[in-house]
């Protein structure tokens, strides 16, 4: 498999994941994170492409399998801020992965993924829906750690925010 930033070529395949995602996450437990406002809006994707921060996954033969939203800085993630019920481990330049999501074609889609945008900058944060226990899952088995609660603009939920450093 492979990275690279999103074109807008790709913009129609990468709405089909989302898709197949939100339609994943409501079979298995986690209706909510996405399903509710049909989430990610396509205006939010032409977004990230046009500033550089949206990516593919492609498997082996080309084909789009896995998209993702991947930014690192300092400070580059403001409802990263505050986090209640614990504390981030690092506080310098880290990576935010969003809206990782796979068309379930291929096993280990996410996670390569997610290891790629780590290989990136050494120190990753990401949240996830108190549902969405694949994700969870994943992160752990990734050894990522458990840090505490954000709140995002886009909705009241809590997510559950985990961090990575190598």
């Amino acid at each position: 498999m492979t990275i690279r930033k999103t074109t807008e070529k790709d913009l129609k395949r990468v709405m089909e994941i989302y898709g197949y995602a939100r339609k994943f996450m409501a079979d298995h437990g986690n209706p909510n994170q996405w399903g509710r406002r049909n989430w990610p809006p396509e205006e939010l994707i032409r977004s990230d492409i046009e500033k550089g921060c949206s990516y593919v996954c492609e498997n082996n033969h080309g084909d789009v399998v896995g998209t993702f939203f991947f930014n690192h800085g300092k400070d580059i993630e403001p409802t990263y801020v505050t986090i209640d019920d614990g504390e981030w481990i690092g506080d310098d330049i880290y990576g935010v992965v969003h809206r990782i999501a796979s068309d379930g074609s291929e096993k280990g889609i996410g996670s390569f993924c997610i290891k790629w945008a780590l290989d990136q900058c050494g120190h990753l944060r990401i949240d996830t829906h108190g549902d969405n226990t694949v994700m969870q899952g994943m992160l752990k088995k990734l050894g990522f750690t458990h840090c505490g609660t954000i709140y995002v603009y886009e909705d009241n939920d809590p997510r559950l925010a985990f961090e990575k450093i190598t």
